[in-house]
């Protein structure tokens, strides 16, 4: 899991995003935060996650596609059901992940965070593979960017809460962060 030199993972899949744009100058990359998806919502594999971050979601395969279409979103990361990882945005750009956000005070979290999505919903349970390959790059992530403390690691909805659920009461906290000691 090393980075080369354009913020890029080796190792696993990059599928470029044009949903990002730069961060802003001096601007520490000091949270993390952690999202769910799923496209149609609750279905899994498909392709189409990666597809809504390429503006490419194809509205005549699923109704709810028409409702999300038009939005341009993106993430630094995808953790699929399987484990394998998929990188949309290099880390020192800004992914477009937590919209209207808050942390401890300090507003546009897109600004110094990094997103990852676990594919997934707020009640179904992530899988072994997901945890793996999360805790796994976590730590990655948090020797890249020391300011990453286990208590600037959360969830979407803890930076805007009554907006977003995600990554929902499926998530495991104890595990993820035990983990990470």
């Amino acid at each position: 899991m090393k980075i080369n030199n354009c913020d890029w993972l080796e190792g696993v899949a990059v599928v470029p995003s044009p949903n990002f744009n730069s961060r802003p100058v001096c601007c520490d990359i000091s949270l993390l935060v952690i999202h769910n998806i799923s496209l149609p919502p609750g279905c899994y594999g498909g392709g189409y996650i990666a597809r809504f971050f390429q503006n490419e979601l194809p509205v005549e395969d699923h109704p709810f596609f028409c409702e999300v279409a038009e939005m341009k979103v993106s993430a630094h990361l995808l953790i699929e059901r399987s484990g394998h990882v998929v990188q949309f945005v290099p880390l020192t750009e800004r992914a477009w992940h937590a919209g209207v956000s808050c942390f401890k005070g300090r507003e546009a979290c897109n600004d110094f965070s990094i997103g990852i999505e676990m594919e997934g919903s707020d009640h179904d349970p992530y899988t072994d593979a997901q945890y793996d390959s999360l805790i796994a790059f976590t730590k990655r992530i948090q020797a890249l960017y020391p300011e990453i403390t286990k208590d600037r690691i959360v969830g979407h909805s803890d930076i805007a809460p009554g907006r977003k659920t995600d990554p929902g009461p499926a998530f495991d906290w104890a595990r993820y962060r035990c983990a990470l000691k």
